[in-house]
């Protein structure tokens, strides 16, 4: 499994392509038939790229927008993105120049009713997911009744009825019409189940026993995806397939299914098969041995929203003047959200819990021209330059005649207890903080005079 920083940054910018305009059938068949399948992290995903692409403006975007509309982490941005690929929703390009990566998303269409109730890695997901009853109750209410036209005689016209050939001019030519497209079509899930052996389950099946025409009527696809959903081997198939003969010995797609489900309860379980992710995103482990708490607070600042890292330090919701200097370190000035995450954090630890922007933008600024791109820079340098940011700080502060001495702040216990609640502490337990307090501030490498 790759690391996420080589799969996707916060700073790499999208495009999203809507082929087609969707519908309000697209948007039932998506909360009905998708969403239990995908679950509501990539189903928001899937309607933020849907609302941004209707603006038709071709606008790029980059990967804290979706962190920031979604209030999510990047891990969990990713794992919405695949979820959707697997299940055929969406379709990535990324292109590659030097560091820079950029992507394209391309929006699909859902498979319609029918289709979807027809595959049956789909069907059989959601049966799985909504259990027997509601399976049941959607396949009625999408199911359209046939119409009764006994006694009736159709009388519809047909096109040649209604209108005759226009005989055009050489300056009418069609053939130089513009290229256009249609919807496109539902493709299905992307698919392909190279483990199954197409030779060994021919090899049992002799012409006595089952046409090779009839074999041949029922698509590879198919076949695969019955053995990949009931896990059954080529053997187990050989078996399905003659249950699922009919009396004429032809195939029908409707009766492989079923034999295969049954074949399944008879012989595995009676239980209907469950499917679950391979792809899991976890923090990044070093071999034999745990992360440091240095290490654990890099994967946080790397993978936050800033306004979920104001949130957890605070434990409240973030001013807006705060939220808009955040975006704007983003956005105006390109610095990475990890890179944020750590100038607002130290600004805070370092002044009462305060944010100041002049102070703010000036090691912005400094860190800019210093090329800072990671949480882990951004660590190091305020350590090193800690002195001189305590100088700027004081120097953009009016000094009073009487003034008390600033708190000094520990590192957030947020970060590694975020459930615990405050409680008022005894002056005994105020000291044994105060010890606590500096030997955090030591293990950050930030004394009360300075850096070590």
């Amino acid at each position: 499994m790759a690391a996420l920083y080589k799969e996707l940054q916060p700073v790499d910018a999208y495009n999203i392509r809507l082929p087609q305009t969707f519908s309000d059938y697209d948007r039932q068949l998506l909360t009905l038939f998708y969403q239990p399948l995908i679950g509501p992290d990539a189903m928001g995903l899937f309607m933020t790229f849907w609302a941004d692409a209707e603006r038709e403006n071709g606008q790029t975007y980059n990967h804290y927008h979706l962190m920031n509309i979604l209030t999510m982490p990047l891990g969990r941005v990713f794992e919405a993105r695949i979820s959707l690929e697997a299940i055929g929703l969406l379709r990535t390009y990324r292109k590659k120049d030097g560091d820079i990566r950029t992507f394209i998303y391309e929006l699909l269409p859902p498979l319609d009713a029918k289709a979807f109730f027809t595959d049956p890695l789909l069907s059989t997901f959601l049966f799985s997911k909504i259990g027997e009853q509601s399976y049941r109750n959607l396949r009625a209410r999408f199911t359209l009744e046939s119409l009764d036209i006994k006694g009736h005689e159709e009388v519809s016209r047909s096109f040649l009825d209604v209108y005759t050939p226009f005989q055009m001019g050489h300056n009418g030519d069609l053939d130089d019409a513009w290229k256009l497209e249609g919807r496109v079509e539902h493709e299905g899930i992307p698919f392909v189940n190279r483990d199954f052996d197409f030779d060994l389950l021919r090899s049992g099946l002799t012409e006595q026993m089952i046409p090779l025409s009839a074999l041949n009527a029922v698509s590879r696809e198919i076949i695969e995806k019955l053995a990949f959903l009931y896990s059954l081997t080529p053997l187990d198939m050989q078996k399905v397939v003659m249950m699922a003969l009919d009396e004429d010995l032809g195939l029908p797609v409707d009766r492989l299914r079923k034999s295969a489900a049954e074949f399944y309860k008879m012989n595995v379980s009676k239980e209907a098969p469950v499917l679950n992710k391979v792809y899991v995103q976890e923090p990044p482990k070093q071999t034999g041995k745990q992360l440091t708490r240095d290490e654990e607070l890099v994967y946080y600042l790397e993978n936050t929203t800033p306004i979920e890292m104001l949130r957890d330090i605070t434990g409240k919701e973030p001013l807006p003047v705060d939220t808009q200097l955040a975006e704007r370190l983003i956005h105006t000035h390109g610095l990475p959200a990890g890179v944020v995450n750590v100038l607002l954090q130290y600004v805070l630890l370092r002044n009462d819990m305060k944010i100041v922007n002049k102070f703010v933008e000036r090691i912005a600024s400094h860190w800019m021209a210093k090329e800072i791109e990671t949480a882990k820079a951004a660590l190091d340098i305020s350590r090193k330059e800690h002195d001189q940011y305590m100088k700027w700080l004081k120097e953009g502060q009016k000094q009073p005649a009487r003034r008390k001495p600033v708190r000094e702040e520990k590192v957030p216990e947020w970060f590694y207890k975020k459930e615990d609640k405050k409680k008022k502490v005894s002056s005994k337990e105020a000291a044994d903080i105060a010890e606590e307090r500096r030997k955090l501030l030591e293990e950050l490498g930030v004394t009360g005079n300075g850096v070590d």
